[in-house]
């Protein structure tokens, strides 16, 4: 099926090299993508930004360059593949998740292409379907988290850290969450965590060792990654999981995995993309999400909607840890 679009060129972040926020070139004559099988052209409205993606641009992560980064968005399908299955048409309203999402359009996999209820606006689909999808996976592969467990979230007042706590707060968990400082507290609470610690100030350990009786956490769910992981180490109860999923902070350096058997601590680094690999996985998941969206009424925090020209200052505000919350672009 051809492209609706008149349109033979696009707006679009482009890097061509690694490096800091200068990489991150606005261009308005990129060329329109083609789909081709599995694929459906969609003109995003919302496109989302996550810390990964930070990762890619500085090197941290490789990737074949020049790349346009962004791993999810929302917007209309302007044409599917003509056998794309499952089968959209135009004018479809849809989130995707995949890559090249820094531009006007993306040709996305139709196999992370999914319709967006009409319960849920595109803003907010966008906003969760990432961050959310990692926070449920999480919770339910990474450590299938029970009613009563105790639970600790590092970075809680972020994007996916916001999802850990209301999703823990569904299952019945007790969870302590930590923020980089104290006008984080607040958004951490309104999340649903039931106790909020600062770093830097508060003995993250002590307090966690007080709260659980000395026994520690069912698991840690930390996004920090170098500069939290032998705290987390210690936090975490025998038999415990410890799901070490970001790098904010800085790659996790090697270590013994005999440190492990002091306490027969699981440690996993999953990745959401191999649990939603196949149609059936991501469908379960996104399906799930959009009803605990509808019946829990999850709250979708968007912290700012920049303008896409602006990606750079977007990325200094999620390194600088100024954010709370999910960063969204319009192209």
């Amino acid at each position: 099926m051809a492209s609706t679009q008149a349109a033979k060129t696009m707006k679009g972040i482009l890097i061509e090299k690694t490096g800091g926020t200068e990489v991150l070139q606005y261009k308005t004559d990129l060329p329109l993508p083609e789909p081709k099988e599995g694929e459906v052209l969609v003109k995003n409205d919302f496109i989302g930004i996550n810390y990964i993606d930070t990762y890619f641009r500085t090197g941290l992560y490789t990737s074949p360059k020049p790349e346009i980064l962004g791993k999810e968005a929302s917007g209309i399908v302007v044409s599917p593949h003509q056998t794309t299955s499952p089968s959209f048409q135009p004018g479809d309203r849809v989130v995707w998740m995949g890559g090249s999402g820094y531009a006007e359009y993306t040709a996305a996999p139709a196999v992370r292409t999914i319709k967006i209820p009409d319960s849920i606006s595109s803003p907010d689909a966008c906003a969760a379907i990432l961050q959310g999808l990692t926070a449920l996976t999480l919770t339910e592969e990474a450590h299938a988290v029970k009613k009563g467990d105790w639970v600790l979230v590092l970075a809680a007042s972020g994007g996916v850290g916001g999802w850990l706590c209301q999703i823990l707060q569904a299952k019945g968990a007790h969870t302590i969450a930590t923020v980089g400082n104290e006008a984080k507290v607040v958004v951490a609470k309104e999340n649903g965590s039931e106790i909020v610690l600062v770093e830097g100030k508060d003995n993250i350990v002590g307090k966690v060792k007080e709260l659980t009786g000395g026994a520690g956490v069912a698991a840690v769910f930390d996004s920090v990654g170098k500069d939290t992981f032998d705290r987390s180490l210690e936090c975490v109860a025998r038999k415990g999981t410890l799901a070490s999923f970001g790098n904010s902070s800085g790659a996790v350096a090697p270590f013994s995995i005999s440190k492990l058997s002091a306490k027969n601590v699981r440690i996993v680094r999953p990745s959401l993309f191999n649990y939603i690999s196949t149609r059936d996985e991501f469908d379960h998941y996104a399906n799930k999400l959009f009803k605990m969206m509808a019946e829990e009424h999850f709250k979708t925090r968007i912290h700012e909607t920049y303008p896409l020209k602006d990606v750079a200052r977007a990325h200094d505000d999620l390194e600088g840890r100024k954010t709370m919350g999910k960063l969204l672009m319009t192209p």
